[in-house]
């Protein structure tokens, strides 16, 4: 058995039960990167032998974790490190920008990508003028084939006046047609999923999302984007550093 397991093991003097400790030592060692995201975890037998625990031990320890969201098991297949996004709320970051830094292997599956009138919201989000068209955009987002997000974005047709030459990155597209979003305004709440947002996340419906609508502006100050994004609560965390 490798060292970083070995290193796993309870402090048998603690009076902290032991399944906790493990569970405890586990989550630090997944919080530090020890293990890569995806990566299959061994099985309770063999876990339990080599930190010299039992299988009940090592089998609470394991659904404690599942529980925090920090492993998932597939069924027939095993227990996994649960992929999770760390996203600082201070920074502008795409998504498929932002899985790279970190490791994971971004896609999208498009759902819808075309040219249609604006909506009430995106003429008064977007400053539009009625009869207006936007290009409006939905798609799956992906890390490691793991569906992290359902993602939907309108912006002014002028901005966009081609939707399909969009590729895996839409500030990217954005970037190279010279208008940028440099600035944005993120509105967040929790939300329970819908039958539709449920099938296409893989999961039950009426399942805690976090909902993030965020208006994009670009260098004059113009709002050029306007996307509602259903985020899985289990593999996202965001972080705010607060200072005085």
């Amino acid at each position: 058995m490798e060292t970083r397991w070995s290193a796993l093991t309870p402090d048998v003097h603690n009076v902290t039960p032991l399944y906790l400790q493990l569970a405890r030592n586990l989550a630090t060692a997944i919080h530090c990167g020890v293990w890569s995201a995806g990566e299959a975890l061994p099985s309770e037998r063999t876990l339990s032998d080599a930190i010299g625990v039992s299988r009940i031990t090592a089998r609470k320890a394991i659904a404690l974790l599942v529980e925090q969201g920090l492993i998932r098991r597939a069924r027939g297949a095993g227990s996994f490190i649960t992929p999770r996004v760390e996203d600082p709320l201070s920074r502008l970051t795409g998504f498929t920008k932002k899985m790279e830094q970190r490791g994971f292997r971004p896609d999208s599956v498009w759902l819808e990508r075309g040219l249609r009138n604006a909506s009430r919201d995106e003429i008064v989000h977007l400053g539009l003028s009625p009869g207006a068209s936007v290009a409006s955009l939905r798609r799956l987002r992906r890390a490691d084939g793991i569906v992290m997000a359902v993602e939907h974005s309108s912006l002014p047709a002028s901005i966009v006046p081609d939707p399909q030459a969009i590729g895996g990155s839409l500030y990217s597209y954005l970037e190279q047609r010279g208008a940028p979003v440099v600035r944005a305004l993120q509105h967040f709440r929790a939300v329970n999923a819908s039958s539709e947002i449920a099938t296409l996340m893989d999961l039950v419906p009426g399942s805690a999302l976090l909902l993030i609508t965020r208006v994009g502006y670009s260098a004059d100050q113009r709002a050029i984007e306007l996307t509602d994004t259903y985020c899985r609560d289990d593999y996202y965390d965001f972080v705010a550093e607060l200072r005085l």
